[in-house]
């Protein structure tokens, strides 16, 4: 390991939280290049890398994947049947806070009853993340519609479980105990991505027919 890593070892800091911060940048940097070159938007860059986070805090990235899942559609229909009452924003999203909260620990219920032991066990750090990711989600339903929250949804999801195998690749976590520094080298790239002002990939199939050569 790196003297500094060693160092702050020794100092009491857990092995899993110098992990975590210095390899923050370089998830933060993947969804940059996913918004800025590919043109996945997603619900923005910090809720994408909290996802990738409460992902590598479940047991098994499918119960993460299903417990998201959850959120998204009870959601939804959530908002659908309060849609009438007629409620305002933030009581609004209270209940469905409320309604998801009891719909995973549901979940959770049919996953011990079915001896899913690595559902049931799933810590509560990883499920109040995807429940708060609700009022996200609302916000986006009200400016921009259904549908487009839920294809926002699944983007979020789709960088998100790219990030968690990047975050728990063996050969990544070893280079980066050993260099430190290799976190930094994100500035540079970001530098660049900020400058970018080039079509994004999915631009070019969207505006296929107009860039065509005539």
């Amino acid at each position: 390991m790196n003297q500094f890593i060693t160092l702050a070892l020794a100092n009491g800091i857990p092995l899993d939280t110098l992990v975590l911060v210095l390899i923050l940048p370089i998830i933060v940097t993947v969804i940059a290049f996913f918004r800025q070159v590919i043109g996945i938007k997603a619900f923005g860059i910090y809720t994408p890398a909290i996802i990738t986070f409460a992902l590598l805090a479940t047991n098994q990235i499918k119960y993460g994947i299903t417990i998201f899942v959850t959120v998204i559609v009870v959601g939804t229909l959530t908002r659908f049947i309060l849609k009438r009452a007629r409620l305002l924003y933030l009581p609004r999203v209270a209940i469905m806070i409320t309604i998801v909260g009891f719909s995973i620990l549901l979940l959770l219920f049919v996953g011990g009853t079915f001896n899913r032991t690595g559902l049931a066990s799933v810590s509560i750090f990883p499920i109040l993340i995807m429940i708060t990711l609700v009022e996200k989600f609302v916000a986006v339903q009200i400016e921009k519609g259904g549908r487009a929250a839920v294809i926002l949804a699944f983007e979020t999801l789709l960088i998100s479980i790219i990030g968690y195998y990047i975050a728990s690749w063996h050969f990544l976590i070893s280079a980066i105990l050993q260099y430190p520094w290799i976190s930094l080298l994100t500035i540079p790239i970001n530098i660049f991505l900020g400058k970018w002002t080039g079509l994004r990939i999915s631009e070019y199939f969207r505006f296929r027919q107009i860039l065509k050569p005539r």
